[in-house]
């Protein structure tokens, strides 16, 4: 990457693009474009190899059947452990997020492999699914303000040593645990239960991983009146009593 360009690739759409969370790569290219650099984006289909030499990596959320497929095919093909070997960032929604873990439960009711990228691992939650607006306080070492999304998973994802809790819940179940925690990451790798899709809602999500492909403290300011509008309708949204 030079100092004026950014490659973007977008994982499997094919396989995980149920929810909309192709959304966070549109929002992403755009608010580098805005930033004045040249953004090469690449979406890469299931049947096709991984470019390891990708800045930004993002996969979004899918079925079980899916899943199971997308995680057997990433193990299989390696490119995106060797991209974050290489330094990649990489941003995870749901079904995403559970693949870049140790392992989680898949369509067959069987533990299935994952990448092992995060500190987490997934089991499937007995109780009633997951579903709603969330509001969420992100690590304050991120910086970034509060967290909005919707979460619509059975999953129940617990966290190892070396990864961090993405957020603290105010209103919703984020990890399915019960510690009021919703996400996880490392120096360079995220994970989120959250559709929306995400970035839409969290702007500043997406100038977060801009700056960390780019190696800069700060980004110029952009206009963020419409995403400022839609974060503050959901926002309100997660805090309104069922």
């Amino acid at each position: 990457m030079s100092d004026n360009s950014l490659r973007l690739v977008w994982i499997y759409p094919d396989l995980l693009s149920t929810y909309g969370d192709q959304g966070n790569a549109l929002v992403v290219e755009r608010r580098a474009r805005q930033r004045g650099l040249d953004v090469q984006r690449v979406d890469v289909r299931s049947d096709q190899q991984i470019p390891t030499s990708g800045d930004i990596y993002l996969i979004g959320g899918g079925e079980d059947r899916p899943q199971r497929l997308a995680s057997e095919r990433l193990i299989r093909d390696g490119g995106l452990s060797r991209a974050v070997s290489n330094g990649a960032i990489v941003f995870s929604v749901c079904a995403g997020y559970q693949i870049l873990g140790h392992e989680f439960i898949n369509d067959l009711g069987e533990r299935q492999q994952g990448l092992g990228l995060l500190d987490v691992v997934s089991t499937r939650g007995e109780g009633e699914r997951c579903v709603g607006d969330v509001l969420a306080d992100i690590d304050p070492q991120l910086g970034l303000p509060p967290l909005t999304g919707f979460e619509n998973h059975q999953g129940v994802t617990h966290l190892g040593k070396t990864a961090r809790p993405f957020a603290k819940v105010r209103f919703g179940k984020g990890n399915g645990v019960g510690d009021g925690f919703e996400g996880a990451y490392n120096d360079t790798v995220f994970g989120t239960y959250m559709h929306g899709p995400v970035m839409a809602r969290n702007p500043h999500i997406a100038d977060l991983l801009i700056k960390l492909a780019l190696d800069v403290n700060a980004l110029p300011p952009v206009e963020d009146r419409w995403y400022e509008a839609l974060r503050q309708e959901r926002i309100a949204a997660a805090t309104q009593p069922a």
